[in-house]
């Protein structure tokens, strides 16, 4: 039997050669994660910042008597962002936007325009927010006509979606975002919603 030498085969130092190179552009490649980690630890990226600016009511209606109960709702917000932000920008891939009240989702979620925010960028939306003959748990409509009489309405608009961080050339993978946006509302008697004060909203990200 003959036994091929490792050492003196033309094959085997390809190999070699090869397993170097890998090597070589596997450890380049580690260290470019690593001192993009670095960089991106050290910037600490800051949560962008959210205020409600305007809601308006146009419709808000239930249905009682008999069961099921349903709501319809129309109501425009003005949701401005901040991204407070030196050096990091944010890609807003994904943003829904609905309203809540007594923690009960009354309309379909709207979809917000995906935009790129640069370093200490403000971006605005105005999106209308729909609910059709919502179903909603009967104390709700008992919730709204006692509000009504209170002349003072608290409602939440709530954003959900996905972002992603950019730094330099390098950009991140997708983080969860959540915000929570309290609408204070006035009634007076003939049942004409005003908006109150401008709001912080609180971000989780």
């Amino acid at each position: 039997m003959v036994t091929k030498d490792c050492k003196n085969s033309g094959d085997c130092e390809d190999r070699r050669f090869y397993k170097h190179i890998f090597v070589c552009l596997f450890s380049f490649i580690v260290l470019i994660l690593f001192i993009i980690l670095i960089i991106f630890l050290v910037l600490r990226p800051h949560k962008p910042k959210f205020t409600l600016q305007d809601a308006t009511v146009y419709k808000l209606n239930f249905t009682q008597g008999y069961e099921p109960y349903h709501m319809t709702t129309t109501v425009q917000v003005t949701l401005s962002s901040h991204n407070p932000n030196n050096r990091i920008g944010v890609y807003y891939d994904k943003l829904d936007v609905y309203l809540d009240y007594k923690s009960q989702q009354i309309t379909v979620p709207t979809a917000i325009t995906s935009v790129y925010q640069g370093h200490n960028d403000v971006t605005v939306w105005s999106p209308f927010l729909f609910g059709v003959d919502i179903p909603v748990a009967p104390y709700l409509c008992i919730s709204v006509t006692e509000d009504q009489t209170a002349g003072l309405v608290l409602m939440h608009v709530r954003t959900s979606g996905k972002l992603r961080w950019k730094v330099g050339s390098w950009t991140s993978g997708h983080y969860h975002i959540h915000v929570n946006c309290p609408a204070f509302m006035s009634v007076d008697g003939n049942g004409v919603y005003r908006f109150q004060q401008i709001t912080d909203c609180t971000v989780d990200v």
